[in-house]
């Protein structure tokens, strides 16, 4: 047994010395485009090793067959999908219980009185259509702006889902504890609050946030290995954050951000720090314009193991964080700069390839170039 152990070690490491030990460029990977035409794919994920479920900003799902390389349209999505301004369907995952319930959920902006409010809601998957849709949580978060909506979903394969929603595009929602806008929630798969959520059985909150002072969350990812739930935001102008969200804190928006006024180079609020309210992992300045946010957990690419990979809108490019073991931000690298592309949603793929989206429409599959 002993001797097995140690030759398929062994086959590894050879295996290994094929690939790119430094991936510092794009030219150290392959760069492969599977689909073009779907604008701003904004949520991915696998129901099995082959199908590939993609949601689509302006309302339409699609499933993806890589074998064939076939894509069919979903029916069945509601007809009350806000699609306008930074709204519309968002993200689409597979339950952690999917070979047994069948259950993906989806959230999106539902027109409630011409206004929009983050929603979750699942749904099945039968013949290429929706069936057994339940809306679970139309969050109290409604304004008429059409910015900011959140929308990023993560499990924590305990029987809880996270979801994330944007203050919405007014300020003093991210601390106000009555109102589901500029939090993070965290739910029963059922959409109900779990007992054990830091507010419930408290007059002035609301029972679903698990934390709050967020502006606008575009990427959320819980490591089920380590039972850590990460986040990333986007700030005003520079600021953009990424925090490691513990239940019950405040992550100060408004009251304190690395990001300046849009409209004159003054400090938001009263600066960055505050008592009671939580500092960033790391912050970026200029904004990059964060939207979406996994930590790697694969083998293909073993120097990225527990790193944080994160996708770019306005600076175009893939951001890989290394993390310290008190979960500091001590590197990054920046790649794909070459495509030029807005990159919207990034997943790890089941083989531990990556697999992109971009708002012109292509979805690349990027894995490590062998020598």
């Amino acid at each position: 047994m002993n001797l097995v152990k140690t030759l398929s070690a062994f086959a590894f490491l050879i295996s290994s010395s094929f690939v790119a030990a430094d991936i510092s460029r794009d030219k150290d990977l392959n760069i492969e485009k599977i689909l073009s035409d779907i604008p701003v794919a904004w949520g991915m994920d696998y129901l099995n090793d082959n199908v590939l479920l993609i949601s689509q900003r302006d309302g339409h799902l699609y499933q993806f067959h890589q074998d064939t390389k076939r894509l069919h349209e979903i029916t069945g999505l509601p007809v009350d999908i806000l699609v306008q301004g930074q709204g519309g369907l968002f993200d689409v995952k597979r339950s952690p219980d999917y070979e047994k319930t069948g259950w993906i959920y989806l959230s999106y902006a539902k027109d409630v009185d011409d206004e929009g409010a983050t929603t979750l809601a699942r749904a099945k998957i039968e013949n290429n259509a929706l069936t057994h849709w339940q809306e679970l949580l139309v969050t109290q978060s409604r304004t008429g702006n059409d910015v900011h909506y959140g929308g990023r979903i993560t499990f924590d394969g305990k029987g809880h889902i996270f979801l994330s929603v944007g203050e919405r595009g007014e300020r003093p929602n991210a601390q106000n504890l009555m109102t589901h806008a500029g939090t993070i929630l965290r739910l029963n798969m059922d959409g109900t609050a779990p007992a054990d959520n830091p507010f419930v059985g408290k007059n002035e909150a609301l029972p679903e946030i698990w934390s709050y002072g967020h502006r606008n969350p575009q990427g959320l990812f819980y490591n089920q290995q380590t039972q850590q739930l990460w986040e990333i935001e986007h700030g005003p102008r520079g600021g953009d954050e990424i925090n490691l969200i513990e239940v019950g804190k405040n992550y100060g928006w408004p009251e304190i951000s690395y990001g300046k006024e849009y409209w004159a180079p003054l400090s938001v609020g009263h600066g960055t720090h505050e008592e009671g309210m939580e500092q960033p992992i790391k912050t970026y300045i200029p904004s990059i314009a964060p939207s979406s946010l996994i930590q790697y957990q694969g083998t293909l690419f073993p120097q990225w193991h527990g790193k944080l990979i994160i996708g770019a809108l306005s600076l175009q490019h893939l951001n890989i964080v290394t993390l310290n073991d008190k979960n500091e931000a001590v590197d990054e690298q920046r790649l794909l700069n070459t495509l030029s592309r807005r990159i919207r949603n990034v997943i790890e793929m089941p083989d531990g390839a990556l697999l992109i989206s971009t708002d012109s429409g292509d979805i690349y599959r990027i894995s490590p170039k062998t020598e």
